[in-house]
Protein backbone atom coordinates (compact mmCIF):
# COMPACT_ATOMS: atom_id res chain seq x y z
CA UNK A 1 0.00 0.00 0.00
CA UNK A 2 1.07 3.55 -1.07
CA UNK A 3 1.14 5.84 1.85
CA UNK A 4 -1.11 9.11 0.70
CA UNK A 5 0.14 12.68 0.12
CA UNK A 6 -1.52 13.65 3.84
CA UNK A 7 1.12 13.61 6.37
CA UNK A 8 -1.12 13.12 8.95
CA UNK A 9 -0.75 9.33 10.71
CA UNK A 10 2.50 9.17 9.28
CA UNK A 11 1.18 9.54 5.56
CA UNK A 12 -1.53 6.69 5.60
CA UNK A 13 -4.63 8.83 5.80
CA UNK A 14 -6.16 11.72 7.49
CA UNK A 15 -8.73 9.18 9.54
CA UNK A 16 -6.07 7.36 12.68
CA UNK A 17 -8.55 4.59 12.13
CA UNK A 18 -8.42 4.23 8.66
CA UNK A 19 -4.92 5.01 8.66
CA UNK A 20 -3.60 2.27 11.27
CA UNK A 21 -5.72 -0.55 8.82
CA UNK A 22 -3.49 0.87 5.97
CA UNK A 23 -0.73 0.24 7.69
CA UNK A 24 -1.11 -2.93 9.23
CA UNK A 25 -1.88 -3.86 5.41
CA UNK A 26 1.33 -2.52 4.55
CA UNK A 27 3.12 -4.25 7.29
CA UNK A 28 1.99 -7.53 6.98
CA UNK A 29 0.92 -7.96 3.37
CA UNK A 30 -1.45 -9.92 1.45
CA UNK A 31 -3.17 -13.08 2.68
CA UNK A 32 -3.43 -11.68 6.33
CA UNK A 33 -6.99 -10.60 5.85
CA UNK A 34 -7.71 -11.90 9.77
CA UNK A 35 -4.94 -10.61 11.53
CA UNK A 36 -5.18 -7.02 9.82
CA UNK A 37 -9.20 -7.29 10.40
CA UNK A 38 -9.04 -8.07 13.68
CA UNK A 39 -6.03 -5.58 14.85
CA UNK A 40 -7.91 -3.05 12.46
CA UNK A 41 -10.85 -3.30 14.34
CA UNK A 42 -9.32 -2.97 17.75
CA UNK A 43 -7.11 -0.18 16.98
CA UNK A 44 -10.30 1.81 15.96
CA UNK A 45 -11.62 1.87 19.83
CA UNK A 46 -8.43 3.40 20.53
CA UNK A 47 -8.50 5.99 17.71
CA UNK A 48 -12.14 6.96 18.83
CA UNK A 49 -10.66 7.44 22.25
CA UNK A 50 -7.81 9.63 20.92
CA UNK A 51 -10.18 11.74 19.55
CA UNK A 52 -13.19 11.96 22.51
CA UNK A 53 -10.50 12.04 25.13
CA UNK A 54 -7.25 13.48 23.76
CA UNK A 55 -8.51 15.45 21.04
CA UNK A 56 -5.90 13.24 19.05
CA UNK A 57 -6.63 13.01 15.40
CA UNK A 58 -2.95 12.28 14.56
CA UNK A 59 -1.35 9.06 15.06
CA UNK A 60 2.21 11.27 15.39
CA UNK A 61 0.43 13.18 18.26
CA UNK A 62 0.61 9.98 20.41
CA UNK A 63 3.00 10.11 23.70
CA UNK A 64 3.48 6.94 25.63
CA UNK A 65 1.71 9.09 28.36
CA UNK A 66 -1.56 8.68 25.92
CA UNK A 67 -1.40 4.92 25.35
CA UNK A 68 -0.83 4.55 29.38
CA UNK A 69 -4.00 6.72 29.79
CA UNK A 70 -5.92 4.76 27.55
CA UNK A 71 -4.37 1.57 28.99
CA UNK A 72 -5.81 2.63 32.55
CA UNK A 73 -9.62 3.91 31.22
CA UNK A 74 -9.52 -0.31 30.39
CA UNK A 75 -8.21 -1.67 33.48
CA UNK A 76 -11.12 0.70 35.52
CA UNK A 77 -13.82 -1.19 32.67
CA UNK A 78 -12.09 -3.99 33.77
CA UNK A 79 -12.60 -3.58 37.50
CA UNK A 80 -16.13 -2.45 37.08
CA UNK A 81 -16.36 -5.92 34.88
CA UNK A 82 -17.55 -3.94 32.15
CA UNK A 83 -15.31 -5.87 29.48
CA UNK A 84 -13.46 -9.16 30.06
CA UNK A 85 -9.88 -8.89 30.95
CA UNK A 86 -8.84 -11.16 27.93
CA UNK A 87 -10.84 -8.50 25.60
CA UNK A 88 -8.47 -5.62 27.45
CA UNK A 89 -5.45 -7.78 26.49
CA UNK A 90 -6.24 -8.16 23.26
CA UNK A 91 -6.88 -4.17 22.72
CA UNK A 92 -3.80 -3.02 23.66
CA UNK A 93 -1.90 -5.57 22.31
CA UNK A 94 -3.63 -4.30 18.68
CA UNK A 95 -2.73 -0.69 19.62
CA UNK A 96 0.94 -1.60 20.10
CA UNK A 97 0.93 -4.14 16.87
CA UNK A 98 -0.62 -0.66 15.40
CA UNK A 99 1.31 1.58 16.10
CA UNK A 100 4.49 -0.25 15.58
CA UNK A 101 2.97 -0.66 11.77
CA UNK A 102 2.72 3.17 11.88
CA UNK A 103 5.62 4.22 13.46
CA UNK A 104 8.33 1.89 12.39
CA UNK A 105 9.26 1.43 16.08
CA UNK A 106 8.05 -0.10 19.67
CA UNK A 107 9.00 3.34 21.27
CA UNK A 108 5.03 3.39 22.78
CA UNK A 109 4.81 -0.52 23.37
CA UNK A 110 3.21 -1.03 26.85
CA UNK A 111 2.80 -4.65 28.51
CA UNK A 112 -0.63 -5.27 27.90
CA UNK A 113 -0.47 -8.40 31.34
CA UNK A 114 0.88 -4.82 33.34
CA UNK A 115 -1.38 -2.70 32.04
CA UNK A 116 -4.96 -4.52 32.85
CA UNK A 117 -3.74 -6.95 35.70
CA UNK A 118 -5.92 -10.18 36.23
CA UNK A 119 -9.22 -10.04 37.12
CA UNK A 120 -8.61 -13.88 39.01
CA UNK A 121 -6.46 -11.94 41.78
CA UNK A 122 -6.66 -12.36 45.39
CA UNK A 123 -7.96 -9.55 47.23
CA UNK A 124 -5.57 -8.50 50.03
CA UNK A 125 -6.66 -5.07 51.34
CA UNK A 126 -10.64 -4.79 53.15
CA UNK A 127 -12.82 -2.46 50.88
CA UNK A 128 -14.01 0.65 51.63
CA UNK A 129 -18.14 0.64 51.75
CA UNK A 130 -18.14 -2.18 54.81
CA UNK A 131 -20.27 -0.10 56.61
CA UNK A 132 -23.52 1.12 54.79
CA UNK A 133 -23.84 3.46 56.94
CA UNK A 134 -20.75 5.41 54.94
CA UNK A 135 -22.32 4.59 51.69
CA UNK A 136 -26.02 6.03 52.87
CA UNK A 137 -24.01 9.15 53.80
CA UNK A 138 -22.64 9.68 50.89
CA UNK A 139 -26.03 8.98 49.09
CA UNK A 140 -27.46 11.52 51.23
CA UNK A 141 -25.05 14.46 49.56
CA UNK A 142 -25.82 12.93 46.37
CA UNK A 143 -29.32 13.92 47.19
CA UNK A 144 -28.59 17.11 47.99
CA UNK A 145 -26.79 18.23 44.98
CA UNK A 146 -30.30 17.07 43.13
CA UNK A 147 -28.52 13.30 42.08
CA UNK A 148 -30.89 11.07 43.61
CA UNK A 149 -30.85 8.53 40.82
CA UNK A 150 -26.83 8.04 41.23
CA UNK A 151 -27.46 8.16 44.72
CA UNK A 152 -30.05 5.28 44.35
CA UNK A 153 -27.79 3.42 42.18
CA UNK A 154 -24.63 3.54 44.69
CA UNK A 155 -27.00 2.52 47.16
CA UNK A 156 -28.74 -0.30 45.38
CA UNK A 157 -25.00 -1.44 44.39
CA UNK A 158 -23.87 -1.54 47.57
CA UNK A 159 -27.18 -3.48 49.20
CA UNK A 160 -26.97 -5.96 46.71
CA UNK A 161 -23.40 -6.29 45.19
CA UNK A 162 -24.43 -5.09 41.72
CA UNK A 163 -21.96 -4.15 39.05
CA UNK A 164 -22.19 -0.55 37.66
CA UNK A 165 -24.82 -1.79 34.74
CA UNK A 166 -26.77 -3.75 37.29
CA UNK A 167 -27.75 -1.05 38.95
CA UNK A 168 -28.04 1.63 37.17
CA UNK A 169 -30.93 -0.61 35.08
CA UNK A 170 -32.29 -1.93 38.09
CA UNK A 171 -36.73 -1.67 37.69
CA UNK A 172 -36.45 -1.07 41.48
CA UNK A 173 -40.49 -0.56 41.56
CA UNK A 174 -40.51 -4.25 39.88
CA UNK A 175 -37.73 -5.02 42.80
CA UNK A 176 -39.58 -4.22 45.66
CA UNK A 177 -42.64 -6.34 44.61
CA UNK A 178 -40.68 -9.26 44.25
CA UNK A 179 -38.73 -8.05 47.31
CA UNK A 180 -42.43 -7.98 49.73
CA UNK A 181 -43.30 -11.32 47.90
CA UNK A 182 -40.09 -13.12 48.38
CA UNK A 183 -37.98 -11.68 50.44
CA UNK A 184 -35.45 -11.60 47.59
CA UNK A 185 -34.67 -9.92 43.97
CA UNK A 186 -33.61 -10.95 40.91
CA UNK A 187 -31.37 -9.04 39.07
CA UNK A 188 -31.87 -10.15 35.62
CA UNK A 189 -30.81 -6.40 33.75
CA UNK A 190 -27.26 -5.63 32.56
CA UNK A 191 -26.25 -8.92 33.57
CA UNK A 192 -22.53 -9.89 31.93
CA UNK A 193 -22.99 -11.82 28.97
CA UNK A 194 -26.85 -11.52 29.68
CA UNK A 195 -26.84 -14.22 32.03
CA UNK A 196 -29.59 -12.89 33.88
CA UNK A 197 -32.24 -13.81 31.33
CA UNK A 198 -30.96 -17.44 31.24
CA UNK A 199 -29.98 -18.06 35.31
CA UNK A 200 -32.01 -16.71 38.20
CA UNK A 201 -29.86 -14.75 40.72
CA UNK A 202 -32.01 -13.85 43.68
CA UNK A 203 -30.23 -11.66 46.61
CA UNK A 204 -31.90 -11.82 49.56
CA UNK A 205 -33.16 -8.79 51.06
CA UNK A 206 -33.10 -7.10 55.03
CA UNK A 207 -34.94 -4.48 56.57
CA UNK A 208 -32.44 -1.95 55.68
CA UNK A 209 -32.10 -2.92 52.08
CA UNK A 210 -35.74 -2.86 51.68
CA UNK A 211 -35.37 1.07 52.48
CA UNK A 212 -32.95 1.20 50.01
CA UNK A 213 -34.94 -0.16 47.29
CA UNK A 214 -38.10 2.45 48.73
CA UNK A 215 -35.57 5.12 48.16
CA UNK A 216 -34.55 3.98 44.71
CA UNK A 217 -38.10 3.16 43.34
CA UNK A 218 -38.92 6.93 44.71
CA UNK A 219 -36.19 8.26 42.43
CA UNK A 220 -36.78 5.50 39.37
CA UNK A 221 -40.37 7.34 39.27
CA UNK A 222 -42.43 6.18 36.42
CA UNK A 223 -39.00 5.10 34.25
CA UNK A 224 -37.96 1.65 33.69
CA UNK A 225 -35.05 1.76 35.59
CA UNK A 226 -32.75 4.22 37.00
CA UNK A 227 -30.84 5.96 33.85
CA UNK A 228 -31.47 9.49 33.62
CA UNK A 229 -34.14 8.80 30.57
CA UNK A 230 -32.62 11.62 28.13
CA UNK A 231 -28.92 9.98 28.96
CA UNK A 232 -27.63 7.55 26.57
CA UNK A 233 -25.86 4.44 28.99
CA UNK A 234 -22.33 6.17 27.59
CA UNK A 235 -23.73 9.09 29.04
CA UNK A 236 -25.31 8.12 32.12
CA UNK A 237 -22.07 6.04 33.17
CA UNK A 238 -20.18 9.50 32.31
CA UNK A 239 -22.66 11.27 34.72
CA UNK A 240 -22.82 8.50 37.36
CA UNK A 241 -18.60 8.64 37.86
CA UNK A 242 -18.17 12.41 37.70
CA UNK A 243 -21.01 13.10 40.46
CA UNK A 244 -19.47 9.72 42.48
CA UNK A 245 -15.52 11.29 42.27
CA UNK A 246 -17.26 14.32 44.21
CA UNK A 247 -18.20 12.97 46.49
CA UNK A 248 -16.73 9.35 48.23
CA UNK A 249 -13.09 10.63 49.20
CA UNK A 250 -15.43 13.01 52.47
CA UNK A 251 -17.04 9.67 53.05
CA UNK A 252 -14.05 7.62 52.78
CA UNK A 253 -15.38 5.27 49.87
CA UNK A 254 -13.41 4.99 46.27
CA UNK A 255 -14.46 2.78 43.46
CA UNK A 256 -17.93 1.98 42.79
CA UNK A 257 -16.82 -1.66 42.25
CA UNK A 258 -15.40 -1.55 45.73
CA UNK A 259 -19.22 -1.27 46.88
CA UNK A 260 -19.82 -5.29 45.18
CA UNK A 261 -16.91 -6.49 47.26
CA UNK A 262 -18.18 -4.83 50.86
CA UNK A 263 -21.45 -6.29 50.18
CA UNK A 264 -19.53 -10.08 49.43
CA UNK A 265 -17.50 -9.39 52.36
CA UNK A 266 -20.36 -8.35 54.63
CA UNK A 267 -22.58 -11.33 53.37
CA UNK A 268 -19.39 -13.55 53.93
CA UNK A 269 -20.21 -12.59 57.97
CA UNK A 270 -23.84 -13.41 57.80
CA UNK A 271 -23.49 -16.66 56.44
CA UNK A 272 -20.36 -17.98 58.41
CA UNK A 273 -20.67 -15.77 61.22
CA UNK A 274 -17.45 -14.82 61.01
CA UNK A 275 -15.15 -11.65 59.04
CA UNK A 276 -14.05 -12.33 55.56
CA UNK A 277 -10.32 -13.50 55.00
CA UNK A 278 -9.25 -10.19 53.50
CA UNK A 279 -10.81 -8.36 56.58
CA UNK A 280 -9.75 -10.50 59.43
CA UNK A 281 -6.44 -11.14 57.92
CA UNK A 282 -6.85 -15.14 57.73
CA UNK A 283 -9.41 -17.47 56.98
CA UNK A 284 -11.70 -18.17 60.49
CA UNK A 285 -14.78 -20.10 59.56
CA UNK A 286 -14.43 -23.53 59.42
CA UNK A 287 -13.42 -24.98 55.69
CA UNK A 288 -16.94 -25.83 54.87
CA UNK A 289 -18.32 -23.01 56.10
CA UNK A 290 -16.19 -20.84 53.99
CA UNK A 291 -16.42 -23.17 51.14
CA UNK A 292 -20.50 -23.04 51.44
CA UNK A 293 -20.80 -19.07 51.75
CA UNK A 294 -18.57 -18.91 48.73
CA UNK A 295 -20.63 -21.09 46.88
CA UNK A 296 -23.82 -18.97 47.85
CA UNK A 297 -21.59 -15.48 47.29
CA UNK A 298 -20.68 -16.87 43.51
CA UNK A 299 -24.35 -16.96 42.57
CA UNK A 300 -25.61 -13.95 44.45
CA UNK A 301 -22.63 -11.87 42.46
CA UNK A 302 -23.91 -13.09 38.78
CA UNK A 303 -20.05 -15.45 38.69
CA UNK A 304 -19.86 -18.96 37.02
CA UNK A 305 -16.26 -19.68 39.21
CA UNK A 306 -16.51 -19.82 42.62
CA UNK A 307 -12.54 -19.10 42.44
CA UNK A 308 -13.64 -15.80 41.73
CA UNK A 309 -14.84 -15.03 44.73
CA UNK A 310 -11.27 -14.52 45.68
CA UNK A 311 -10.48 -11.22 44.26
CA UNK A 312 -13.83 -9.77 46.23
CA UNK A 313 -13.35 -11.70 49.71
CA UNK A 314 -10.23 -12.95 49.86
CA UNK A 315 -8.11 -16.18 49.75
CA UNK A 316 -9.51 -19.49 51.85
CA UNK A 317 -6.38 -20.72 53.09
Amino acid sequence: MRKTNSDRNFGYGKQMAWAGKQALRANFGDGRYNTVGSHAERFRHFATWCKEQKQIRDAAEITREDVEAFCRSLAEQVDAEDIKVSYAINLISSVNVTLNAMRGDDKLRVKPSSEVGSRNRTRRDPPAGLRQHDVRQCADRLREQGQARIAATIEVARAFGLRRREASMLNARAALGQAHKRGAINITAGTKGGRGHRVDRWVPVTPYTMNVLRRAADAQGKARNLIEPELSLKQWFSRLRHAWSSVRNDCGLKKIHDLRAAYACARYRELTGHAAPVVAGRRIADRHADNQARQTITVELGHGRVDVVASYIGGSK
